[in-house]
């Protein structure tokens, strides 16, 4: 009896939006979860295109990504926008590619919120609040911060801040100094954004799928897959490429697809047969 050996892939994932908006970190977790338990996954690329989002979410896929990071090689392309959490993101990866028009930086960290206080004013509306303690209702809308709740503000602020420049000066070798020096909140175009560290190269998703490939020591074949209607290349017999449109549930639904050769369950858009495989060597 000929066995033949499991064809080897890289998994694409894509992470396109806001995060803890489109991006929502539990349905991103199980396929992340999926990807490095997944042996015939020799490794990750990142399809970045994000302007960032919540702290609190950026910091949980960060650390779904490193634990990948920490068995397999990962590649963060950065192909529209990879600002402030979509950065951070990006530093879980061992290496980041920048398309030359993309935008990438913006580290930092900023907390805003409205006050309605006029507005209820002049509308007759108070609001009365009964609390446990002097900051409970810290970030109430219907007034105006004390002194006492800005600075705490600040301090949380200045805080996941210094977190942010450790991230980074960790990823890209960089002295925090350094670091510190660029993270004015303000955003690079790629090929400035590579002058400064913050990329190791530009380039567009195909480069990235091929580092991957090459740091993985897979073997990459010319293949040409499709799921939904969206083209991608693919290494070994596949790439797996999700794309988060409706849910946590299609999109695991989608990645288990990809993984077991499988069609997905009735009810997913696209054509009958909304993806196809093309085998490479065995």
């Amino acid at each position: 009896m000929r066995i033949l050996p499991k064809r080897q892939k890289v998994a694409v994932v894509e992470i396109f939006g806001t995060i803890g908006g489109g991006v929502k970190s539990p349905a991103y977790e199980r396929i992340f979860s999926s990807v490095r338990r997944d042996r015939s996954l020799r490794a990750l690329v990142l399809d970045i295109d994000s302007p960032g989002g919540s702290v609190q979410a950026s910091e949980y896929l960060y650390h779904a990504v490193a634990r990948i990071a920490e068995e397999k090689p990962v590649v963060a392309c950065i192909r529209g926008i990879g600002a402030s959490g979509g950065y951070f993101i990006s530093c879980a990866a061992h290496r980041i590619v920048a398309s030359p028009g993309a935008i990438v930086g913006s580290v930092g960290v900023i907390s805003i919120r409205p006050v309605l206080e006029t507005l209820l004013q002049r509308v007759g509306v108070s609001v009365s609040v009964n609390k446990s303690g002097e900051f409970k209702d810290m970030g109430a809308l219907w007034r105006g911060a004390t002194p006492a709740e800005t600075q705490k503000m600040q301090a949380l602020v200045d805080e996941s801040f210094d977190r942010f420049v450790s991230v980074v000066a960790g990823s890209r070798h960089m002295n925090e100094d350094a670091v510190r020096d660029l993270a004015t909140g303000e955003v690079f175009w790629a090929p400035r954004a590579q002058e400064l560290g913050l990329v190791d190269e530009l380039g567009d998703l195909d480069r990235a799928i091929d580092l991957a490939a090459e740091m993985s020591g897979a073997r990459l074949h010319e293949a040409q897959a499709r799921l939904q209607g969206a083209a991608f290349r693919a290494t070994g017999s596949v790439v797996g490429r999700v794309r988060h449109r409706r849910g946590g549930a299609q999109a695991m639904d989608e990645l288990s697809a990809i993984l077991t050769s499988r069609p997905p369950t009735q009810g997913t858009a696209g054509s009958a047969q909304p993806y196809r495989q093309i085998p490479t060597e065995t």
